[in-house]
């Protein structure tokens, strides 16, 4: 696609950007990791035809404060967060953007979770190092998985924020910043890893997914996402002292981890804390808050997004079932990022075992941030059970939603 062809702010993004790198060592810093890992997606950014994700914008930044101190880069970052805020406002507004984002969300995801599991890989391996030269190239390694998961869950964040502004139109979103600053590169070129800019929907395809945690303990709760479910329905298991001893144990290990910069170890703790049982999951978020490890909570709720549907449901149970609705529904809204047929299966789990509620929050979920064309994909499994059940959730939705479900599925042939 040719920059005259581009939308005016994906133009004027693209010069910066191009004015930006000009400034800059090409063979040192940022700029030459994202050159070596993905030239070509690095030339589709400054030609202005795809849109970085922020934290490399950000990185590069981190270059020009190396390079030409402090001062230039903070004169150029409030230049930069409103050029890429109008770039990605004007990249959104085209047709099929919402889908796109999906696609994309499916495969950040999917790289998010590569990203932990090479971390707990590098972990172990880093344990069992029986030379110092071993466990000086494990730090390396690990210095840099730690990096690619980094970006990986601000690449999340980021299109889960511009899905959310397109299920409903606001402002255009700021940029999101990485959860942590990234070092700069300071050790030679960088050693196999995420796809720099995670721009294509087939970079992360060639990975084989890591298996996923083990599914947490199934609840078969009384309200879902702050809705009361009948009388007659068994109320959520409380937890009990021992699981807040255990919560408690677990936040003071993570601490210790942060403390002592073991940012590899942080992460696979969150990775095994994200299987536990579902009821504990309340008491984990009052516990990181207290230790004020907010940052945490938000990879903890990924990690929970990435569970089998049925461990997705039963923690979003738990968590509105102890009065954090605002955070079970972020979670079913990062939860439905996954291919229709995951979502089907759930849904079928749910209205079988007698949990209408749930599944209306679930297809709600997805209906949000999803096309219309997608939720036909859904239905296609069991027309005479879905398809009543996602019409029911878009209403919910919005009654334009609605209208768009039924000639969605007309088309794909679901709907008389």
């Amino acid at each position: 696609m040719a920059v005259a062809q581009l939308p005016s702010a994906a133009v004027d993004f693209a010069r910066f950007l191009t004015g930006l790198t000009a400034r800059l060592d090409r063979r040192s810093g940022w700029l030459a990791v994202f050159l070596e890992r993905d030239p070509d997606g690095m030339g589709a950014c400054l030609a202005g035809s795809e849109l970085p994700p922020w934290d490399v914008v950000d990185a590069l930044l981190q270059d020009l404060a190396a390079d030409q101190g402090a001062a230039a880069a903070r004169t150029e970052a409030a230049t930069a967060r409103a050029l890429h805020a109008a770039a990605t406002a004007a990249h959104d507004g085209g047709p099929g953007a919402a889908a796109a984002l999906a696609r994309r969300l499916d495969v950040m995801l999917r790289e998010r979770r590569y990203t932990a599991e090479r971390l707990r890989e590098l972990t172990a391996h880093r344990a069992t190092a029986t030379t110092e030269e071993a466990a000086a190239a494990l730090d390396v390694d690990l210095a840099w998985a730690e990096d690619d998961h980094r970006r990986a869950t601000a690449r999340c964040a980021e299109l889960r924020a511009r899905a959310d502004a397109l299920a409903a139109p606001a402002t255009p979103p700021a940029p999101a910043a990485p959860s942590a600053p990234p070092r700069r590169p300071s050790r030679g070129n960088a050693p196999g890893g995420a796809r720099f800019a995670g721009i294509t929907e087939e970079a992360a395809e060639p990975r084989a997914a890591p298996v996923a945690p083990a599914p947490a303990a199934a609840v078969r709760g009384a309200r879902f996402a702050g809705v009361a479910e009948p009388a007659g329905e068994p109320a959520p298991s409380r937890p009990g002292p021992e699981e807040a001893r255990a919560a408690g144990g677990a936040v003071a290990r993570l601490h210790a981890l942060r403390a002592q910069g073991r940012g590899g170890e942080a992460h696979v703790l969150l990775a095994e804390l994200a299987g536990w049982p579902a009821p504990r999951l309340p008491l984990l978020a009052a516990e990181l808050h207290r230790a004020g490890l907010e940052a945490d909570w938000a990879t903890l709720l990924w990690e929970v997004a990435t569970l089998p549907p049925a461990g997705l449901v039963a923690a979003a149970d738990a968590l509105a079932a102890a009065g954090r609705g605002a955070d079970a529904r972020q979670l079913l809204r990062q939860g439905v990022a996954r291919p229709a047929p995951e979502i089907a299966d759930a849904l079928h789990l749910l209205t079988g075992d007698g949990r209408e509620r749930q599944a209306r929050a679930l297809a709600g979920a997805y209906l949000a941030v999803r096309s219309p064309e997608d939720a036909a994909g859904v239905a296609r499994s069991d027309p005479d059970r879905l398809v009543p059940l996602l019409l029911d959730a878009a209403r919910g939705v919005s009654e334009e939603r609605h209208w768009d479900l039924v000639h969605a599925f007309r088309v794909a042939g679901v709907l008389a």
